[in-house]
């Protein structure tokens, strides 16, 4: 399809990128050094070698475990849904021990007043003690290695941060310095594993990503080094644009697929790799680099573009007959601007000096928005990309335990297509964000949900940088829809069901066309749920559209609906006037 050379995006809403990012204070890490084991050689005969010296054993960076562990503490403690103690999250963390090297288990014991404390490190069998509270001392945290005590010592109040990370610290350090199935997981391991038992206990989607899984998840938020945005293949011993992302430089120059990239700063691309020559495009953000091009049968043009951090491209458009397909395969921190671009070359807008064009004259006869399989991304971008197709309205509203996490997300502005028809397309694997914009837009009665039950995951989370270069992503905010049902566990139902079969789609299909709709009572049933929903109800309501991988009968309703105006608004109006809601 044609695009515009001009940064096209003029969003009906500019809403600020919130991530919520805790960096503890860290001072400089003290290094670790091991003892020296060297083995002393002996004044022997000749013939006698020297003894081997023993293999060191890895160091734990003791003082960066701790560093993470308080500011994880720190972060965790306001913000989870319910609320929980440090003790809590310490006592669930540690069992991250056993599930790295099960002779090591995590007891408590409460010893009688009259007895001795045990000492740290103390050989005593941990058991679990019984009797009158009154009369026993305070509970003792003990480590074990098999039936043996290898860290024993008593425990903090529930919620003192700091005395807590001392204790997980110097237990996981007990362990280390027992456990040779410890050492050889390593300091990530141990962590990993004390987030993921940690997390067991709170809900499907808070987590940790280790220094090196989140620095590739940044990535793919917000983008990586510099680059200008091409993506290219071989063609012989030549280069070839295969692709522009239209988050960077190279889209705003006018670069094109098919064109061949003959130089990079003045280097000959003939005979290199695709690989090679891609390196030589990266470089710090904000230098410059020199790209000959070379259309077929043109001579070459320098380009000088600068580089940027290029977020990978989420939106890709399509032609279908006279609608237009946006497929967005995710929610990065540039979606809603990829989208707006495309639709102001789809769509006719008009100026103060023109106006508005009759639904004849737009370029499109509808947008189609393929949402099957985006399992979502950044909340804000999808509030974003609802306030460019509505008026004004509430997109999603956020409901947590911590004041911040309660927010209303209302949009306004103008709906940048005009009206046109907007049809989306939901499997059972779309998610989250993608769910917020389907809902919004349906709820709204601005375009009409096709496919099946969405995956139904309504948590928000929020996240935290952490000192060795990890992140917790913590839920701490539930999502509920503009007409005030929860997105958690029930997902979108839509108002056209496509995972019944063929003979079930064609029923609905011919009943909207004569103004009716056989989805109705589903549709209703799930706007009118309210948080808390027993499971059950749950069940009761997704049954009615189960959850189902998209298929091509979703984009053969999508033709149809868009066809017949009838039909269109039929569907549309299957969907509860936000006046006749009941207030949430």
């Amino acid at each position: 399809m044609p695009r515009s050379r001009e940064a096209a995006c003029r969003p009906a809403l500019c809403l600020a990128f919130c991530m919520f990012i805790l960096i503890a204070p860290t001072g400089p890490a003290k290094a670790q050094t091991p003892a020296d084991t060297a083995g002393t050689t002996a004044q022997a005969a000749p013939a006698i070698s020297p003894a081997a010296s023993p293999v060191p054993q890895p160091a734990l960076s003791v003082s960066l475990t701790r560093e993470v562990l308080v500011a994880a503490l720190g972060f965790l403690e306001p913000r989870t849904l319910e609320a929980h103690s440090a003790r809590d999250f310490c006592l669930w963390g540690l069992d991250g021990l056993t599930a790295i090297d099960p002779t090591l288990s995590v007891t408590e014991t409460r010893p009688e007043v009259s007895g001795p404390a045990p000492s740290p490190g103390g050989a005593m069998a941990a058991e679990k003690t019984s009797g009158d509270a009154s009369a026993q001392g305070p509970t003792i945290l003990n480590v074990l290695q098999g039936q043996t005590v290898v860290f024993s010592r008593i425990m903090p109040a529930s919620d003192s941060n700091g005395a807590w990370a001392d204790l997980v610290t110097a237990a996981m350090q007990a362990a280390w310095q027992h456990s040779a199935t410890l050492r050889e997981a390593g300091s990530d391991a141990l962590l990993q594993g004390f987030f993921d038992e940690l997390f067991n206990h709170l809900d499907p989607y808070s987590r940790y990503l280790g220094p090196s899984p989140a620095s590739s998840d940044r990535t793919r938020r917000t983008g990586n080094t510099g680059t200008v945005g091409l993506s290219l293949g071989q063609s012989g011993r030549m280069i070839v644009i295969t692709a522009v992302n239209a988050n960077g430089p190279a889209w705003e120059a006018g670069v094109d697929t098919g064109e061949r990239l003959v130089s990079v700063n003045g280097r000959s691309t003939r005979g290199q790799d695709v690989t090679t020559v891609q390196g030589w495009l990266e470089g710090d953000e904000h230098t410059s680099v020199t790209l000959g091009i070379a259309a077929k049968g043109h001579r070459t043009t320098t380009l000088r573009l600068e580089r940027t951090q290029v977020p990978p491209e989420t939106v890709f458009a399509s032609t279908d007959g006279p609608f237009t397909v946006l497929r967005v395969t995710s929610f990065s921190t540039q979606t809603a601007e990829e989208i707006s671009q495309y639709i102001d070359q789809v769509v006719d807008e008009p100026t103060p000096d023109t106006p508005a064009p009759s639904a004849s004259k737009n370029k499109t006869a509808g947008i189609i928005l393929d949402l099957r399989g985006d399992r979502g991304g950044v909340l804000q971008q999808a509030v974003t990309t609802a306030a460019l197709l509505l008026d004004h309205g509430v997109a999603v509203t956020t409901h947590g335990r911590n004041p911040l996490a309660n927010h209303i997300w209302a949009v306004q502005g103008g709906d940048m297509t005009n009206g046109t028809p907007v049809v989306i397309l939901v499997d059972g694997r779309t998610a989250s964000a993608a769910e917020i914009l389907a809902s919004a837009l349906a709820d709204h009665r601005r375009a009409v949900v096709i496919g099946s039950e969405t995956l139904g995951k309504g948590l928000v989370q929020v996240i935290g940088q952490m000192p060795n270069g990890g992140e917790l992503f913590v839920t701490w905010s539930r999502n509920q829809a503009p007409l005030g049902w929860p997105i958690q566990g029930l997902g979108v139902m839509p108002q056209v069901c496509t995972s019944l079969g063929a003979e079930s789609l064609q029923a609905q299909l011919s009943a909207l066309k004569q103004g009716n709709t056989l989805q109705g009572e589903a549709v209703q049933m799930a706007r009118a749920a309210r948080y808390p929903v027993p499971v059950t109800k749950i069940l009761d309501i997704r049954k009615h559209c189960p959850a189902a991988i998209g298929s091509d009968a979703d984009m053969d309703a999508a033709r149809v609906l868009l066809s017949s105006p009838a039909a269109y608004r039929a569907a549309l109006e299957s969907v509860p006037d936000e006046n006749s809601a009941p207030i949430h």
